[in-house]
């Protein structure tokens, strides 16, 4: 009884929406991350988090002991989270059955192996911090990814994700020619149904940060009509692979 009345409800829920989004969230600055949060418990809109170790504001890094609480109160909301790769590093090419991955400006060949560390390091972390497994997706950091480290990446279980051109919300533009208003008034004028959206926790070259335009930009989507969901498959593979 209690299945048939939570796929009832699911019913009337998609009834009532003129289409879903998927807003996608990778780590960065982690300046913004308060007022993000803030606005999505607003909204009741859940995200998918992606997540790399990366150094924040504060000086200390994404996934260290003093972010658990925000990562775990995230996990026990119902947000989704999948890896960014553990170094924030970008993978630019294939040298034969390898990946050429390049941190600092260090170039490295990456195997099958040494891949899945990458990827599943932070899988490991998080169930450490929050309590459970990352959903099985990843985002190559830049969204740049070789036909090599997609299959490898698959290998190891994660599926990649990329996001829709109208989906790029421009956080990590020059607020100086692209002011907030003018993000949010593009992004509701050209987001459409299954579009996957992508903004960061914090982008340290941009002046006005965009991050307190969310809470506007989600009451006018969902004035449209639109409806919110947290990362699927089938919506993974319709997303372009994207890159900036």
């Amino acid at each position: 009884m209690r299945a048939l009345l939570a796929l009832a409800l699911a019913g009337n829920l998609a009834a009532q929406c003129s289409g879903t989004l998927y807003l996608t969230i990778d780590t960065g600055s982690m300046s913004q991350a308060k007022v993000i949060a803030d606005a999505l418990r607003k909204h009741k809109v859940k995200a998918t988090f992606f997540l790399a170790n990366e150094k924040t504001i504060r000086g200390d890094w994404t996934l260290d002991d003093a972010w658990a609480p925000y990562w775990k109160a995230l996990a026990e909301e119902g947000h989704a989270f999948g890896t960014h790769t553990w170094h924030h590093g970008v993978f630019r090419s294939d040298v034969g059955d390898r990946v050429r991955y390049v941190l600092d400006g260090k170039p490295e060949l990456l195997d099958q192996a040494a891949v899945c560390r990458e990827l599943k390091r932070v899988d490991e972390r998080f169930q450490q911090i929050a309590g459970r497994p990352l959903d099985h997706f990843w985002r190559a950091p830049g969204g740049h990814t070789t036909e090599n480290v997609v299959k490898m990446a698959k290998s190891c279980g994660y599926q990649h994700v990329g996001w829709s051109p109208a989906g790029l919300l421009g956080d990590e533009l020059p607020s100086a020619t692209y002011p907030n208003s003018l993000l949010v008034e593009r992004a509701e004028k050209n987001l459409k149904d299954g579009d996957v959206l992508l903004m960061h926790t914090g982008i340290r070259s941009r002046k006005e940060p965009f991050a307190p335009a969310l809470d506007e930009l989600l009451t006018r989507l969902q004035r449209k009509g639109f409806c919110f969901a947290t990362m699927t498959p089938e919506a993974a593979a319709k997303a372009p692979k994207g890159s900036y």
